[in-house]
């Protein structure tokens, strides 16, 4: 690919690089924010049955289309900062979040040529990338001016910093048996079928990191970080429209 692309860059010169680097970043985000749409539309249907209760069906064949409302109605919704909330702490807090979240993504290849950055530490990078996360739900809590936001922060920082030391000790098994932190040649490590996948002989560790992945992301049963007691949402209480939109996209 980038034998083909040659000829363009020196006739386009720097300008063009940067408009291939945007279309690989579009090409890898749509699809990664249609992806938790849905995922998060088949999880409310999931959750409605075993509710016994009907669940998102109105808007589009199916409730196909409810994921795509309730962007535009975070879109349109008015963002309502709290009196005394440190208002450039609070919006910076969203950012710190969905950030490094989308960040990540970097450096996942999708086949054995196709990855925006192949870079030899691509492990370590993704380690390192999805940790800044909890800075940003620590600000969100602080600036928000609230004692339930923060109480929610505080919470939530201490369920990702604990899970995330066992998701890396998890990691380190790999590590150890591809010899590599390139995640390409850890795929590549892999070939030849099932019977070569890292998670036979690493089984344990692969349930450590299924656990501390599904703990870090605050999904059932470990949705902990929202306090039942205060009957609120935890550190983005005080967030609203496209604010809360990203927080929930980051998570």
């Amino acid at each position: 690919m980038q034998e083909m692309l040659a000829p363009v860059e020196r006739l386009f010169g720097p300008s063009w690089t940067l408009v291939w680097t945007l279309a690989k970043i579009i090409a890898i985000t749509v699809p990664l924010i249609l992806g938790v749409a849905y995922l998060t539309l088949a999880e409310r249907k999931v959750i409605g049955w075993m509710q016994v209760r009907i669940g998102p069906n109105r808007v589009g064949p199916l409730g196909l289309l409810q994921p795509f409302a309730d962007v535009f109605k975070l879109v349109f919704k008015e963002i309502i900062v709290p009196t005394g909330a440190n208002r450039y702490l609070f919006f910076i807090a969203p950012i710190l979040s969905i950030g490094p979240a989308l960040a990540a993504w970097a450096v996942i290849p999708f086949s054995d040529t196709l990855v925006l950055s192949n870079i030899n530490a691509g492990l370590l990078y993704v380690l390192a990338l999805t940790s800044m996360g909890v800075y940003g739900v620590i600000l969100a809590g602080w600036a928000s001016n609230s004692k339930y936001a923060f109480l929610g922060a505080l919470r939530s920082a201490a369920q990702i910093v604990s899970y995330e030391i066992a998701m890396g000790f998890a990691l380190v098994g790999v590590l150890m048996v591809a010899s590599s932190l390139n995640l390409s040649e850890i795929v590549r490590g892999q070939e030849g079928g099932a019977a070569y996948w890292y998670i036979w002989p690493l089984l344990p560790l692969f349930v450590v990191y299924l656990v501390a992945g599904i703990a870090e992301t605050n999904r059932h049963p470990f949705d902990v970080a929202e306090g039942e007691s205060e009957i609120v949402a935890g550190f983005h209480v005080e967030y609203s429209g496209v604010a809360f939109a990203v927080f929930f996209l980051a998570e």
